[in-house]
């Protein structure tokens, strides 16, 4: 129950406070360590081998550092624990950063500033943005929110649930990991592999509960039925060439009526992504709105989900 209390306390933390630029970020911190390890190891004939030994070091850092602040702190007093895990829970999720990152993408739209809304999507994703135009804006926007519902907010708190901030925590260092190293091209192909697959693994139920609870917690909200929707759920999903972003995505667009995916361009080269759902609209800026509407819903009824699952933990643990 600790961490269940730990967990709402972080939400209304980032709910409120989000992620200043002032303020010092653990993931900040990762990414310094993550640098470093890539620029020692990220070289030579054993580069897979080596990068397997970057991902179990930076596991290690956040595992050891997250575990002894929390441990100690509940060690001094329950209440100070529950605090400090609920602090540690609060470096792992995003909500008010998504949030914000989206309007800042919406509101230059809104004023007819196109350009200004490039520059802002730019910043989010990593496709060429100089050339697109409105509603391919909004499709990077919408995709954005999508796919970072599970990684940015319900991943880490479903591991907070199982393991506590300890948990969250190297969930967020394993997610960066990916992040910064994850890519398929020469330089990371192979150092990067390790990252790469251990965030899929991790990823892999949450993403599914997730793209479950965006459809329920919003259903009424669609032009399709629940039927309709969990049909192009199952029917897109696994069209992404990502095991786990596509289960966001497809959601968001059964929901919202729209197609998302198509043709992307990443430094000038060309790539074709399936499309998921059916074009019963076009896009248009209000979608982003939608979009992170349905994000602030999930994660409530995602909130409702874990407390119940953390009760019938508690139970089964007394009753045992």
């Amino acid at each position: 129950m600790e961490h269940l209390l730990a967990i709402i306390i972080a939400v209304i933390l980032d709910y409120f406070i989000g992620d200043p630029r002032w303020l010092p970020h653990p993931v900040r911190g990762m990414g310094m360590l993550i640098s470093y390890l890539d620029r020692r190891f990220n070289d030579g004939e054993y580069r897979k081998l080596n990068g397997i030994l970057t991902l179990f070091i930076v596991c290690l850092v956040a595992y050891a550092v997250s575990f002894t602040f929390i441990h100690m702190s509940y060690q001094l007093s329950t209440v100070l624990g529950i605090i400090v895990e609920s602090i540690v829970i609060f470096t792992t999720i995003a909500t008010k950063s998504l949030k914000d990152a989206a309007y800042e993408v919406y509101i230059p739209l809104k004023q007819g500033d196109l350009v200004s809304a490039r520059k802002q999507l730019s910043m989010i994703v990593g496709r060429d943005t100089e050339q697109l135009d409105e509603g391919e804006v909004v499709r990077g926007c919408v995709e954005t929110v999508a796919e970072n519902i599970s990684d940015g907010i319900t991943a880490p708190l479903f591991f907070a649930l199982i393991g506590g901030g300890t948990f969250a925590f190297v969930y967020r260092a394993v997610n960066t990991c990916d992040a910064m190293l994850g890519y398929k091209n020469e330089t990371y192909i192979d150092f990067g592999w390790a990252s790469a697959r251990f965030d899929d693994l991790l990823n892999f139920l949450p993403a599914r509960i997730t793209a479950f609870m965006i459809i329920f917690a919003n259903v009424k909200l669609s032009p399709f039925s629940l039927k309709q929707c969990l049909k192009l759920l199952f029917r897109d999903a696994k069209k992404h060439p990502s095991p786990n972003s596509g289960w966001g995505e497809a959601a968001m667009a059964a929901l919202l009526g729209v197609q998302l995916g198509g043709v992307n361009t990443y430094k000038g080269v060309v790539s074709v992504r399936p499309k998921l759902g059916e074009p019963l609209v076009n896009l248009r800026k209000e979608h982003i709105c939608d979009a992170v509407n349905v994000m602030v819903r999930t994660v409530v009824a995602f909130i409702v989900l874990l407390c119940l699952g953390g009760i019938l933990i508690e139970f089964a643990v007394t009753w045992s």
